[in-house]
């Protein structure tokens, strides 16, 4: 057991009894995080407790209409819903038909089971790693803004605390400024994985290099370059505004701006990995440049395109790895192709909960720079 979980338990008695929900699509996610409890409570607790899941439903009649239905007591209860908003595995029946859950069908399902809490609980905490809507951050025409108004309608709804992890634009939050809302960047455990990955590569200025995909994730990247000490580099869409295909302007070419890259290993992070068109595309520039090994992450890895591309530039080089997070489903096929690396956040998640229900301060949990240069000592070493 660590120092940090000793500290939480030792230090501070919890706010109210934890009980924890993990919605249809986050049960995997859901059981790790139990299993961190369960490990962590142990030796400060006087019973021996099964479990801090609280089973709940949210069943459909054939019609579509659906109901939320927990099925025991939350009454007093520290509540925390976990949901994933982009997990397609899930199904539903409607006139016979087996439907696919859209990010629609989630939210919804997500609001059914808060009323079905009834106002009973203490507390009621929602873990939603990809914002449902995230991706509409901003209003460019007569759009709607629906990730804005869901976060109203959950802090309407007597949600306290919103957590989610790399927000597409985290300046969303700005629609609930008196609601608590946690963006979570999963740094550390990136690197962890990437240097456990990778364990020959020497993170220097001389053979390591950042590159930011598009001005978009300049943020992120900007603050792995600062950590590692290393160089940063950026691309730009070149994008013909003449034109509106999907909603949105396509990208004619994609520009460099930043330090020569040959020879050297790079890392590319973005939040997202939808198509990857955009990553592969820069990842072959890259390699036009003489890059050595090119590493890709994205926090959520959807790949809605398939695998084939990343199968095909794997297999002739162009990358050498992909890593993304279980925060979000990931398809068996993907999980079995040698390129991509999980990146496993459940015991940050965990940390963060025990942090939240014992009512501490998270400036330690969500702020990961002491662990990352304790890291980048050990790499050294």
């Amino acid at each position: 057991m660590g120092t940090n979980v000793d500290k939480i338990f030792d230090s501070a008695s919890a706010v109210a009894p934890l009980g924890i929900i993990a919605m249809k699509g986050a049960s995997e996610l859901g059981n790790r995080i139990n299993e961190y409890f369960l490990k962590w409570r142990a030796p400060f607790e006087d019973t021996e407790k099964k479990t801090y899941l609280i089973e709940a439903d949210c069943p459909r009649f054939q019609s579509g209409d659906g109901k939320g239905l927990i099925k025991t007591t939350v009454r007093g209860k520290d509540l925390f819903i976990i949901c994933d908003m982009a997990n397609y595995s899930c199904t539903y029946k409607m006139f016979g038909k087996e439907c696919a859950m859209s990010p629609d069908d989630h939210y919804q399902d997500l609001k059914r089971i808060i009323q079905a809490a009834s106002g009973k609980a203490h507390r009621i905490n929602v873990i939603m790693p990809i914002l449902y809507g995230g991706r509409q951050h901003r209003r460019s025409f007569r759009e709607s803004l629906d990730c804005a108004v869901a976060l109203q309608e959950l802090a309407n709804m007597g949600v306290q605390n919103i957590v989610t992890f790399d927000a597409h634009d985290p300046r969303v939050q700005n629609a609930i400024p008196l609601t608590g809302f946690d963006n979570i960047m999963p740094s550390y455990q990136v690197l962890k994985a990437m240097m456990k990955t990778f364990p020959e590569i020497k993170f220097d200025k001389d053979n390591f290099m950042i590159v930011s995909p598009d001005e978009g994730a300049i943020n992120r990247n900007m603050y792995y370059a600062s950590v590692l000490g290393v160089d940063l580099g950026m691309f730009y869409k070149r994008r013909d505004y003449s034109t509106v295909v999907d909603g949105r302007n396509p990208i004619v070419a994609h520009e460099y701006m930043g330090n020569d890259v040959a020879g050297k290993n790079v890392f590319i992070a973005d939040d997202l990995i939808s198509s990857g068109e955009s990553m592969l595309d820069i990842a072959i520039e890259l390699k036009k440049r003489k890059a050595n090994k090119i590493i890709c992450y994205a926090t959520y890895g959807m790949f809605t395109n398939g695998l084939s591309t990343f199968d095909e530039k794997y297999a002739d080089g162009t990358i050498s790895a992909v890593l993304g997070t279980n925060l979000t489903y990931r398809t068996p096929e993907l999980l079995s192709r040698p390129w991509f690396h999980e990146v496993d956040c459940s015991k940050y998640i965990a940390y963060y909960i025990a942090t939240l229900n014992h009512d501490m301060s998270i400036s330690d949990v969500i702020d990961p720079h002491q662990k990352i240069a304790a890291l980048l000592d050990k790499n050294k070493q």
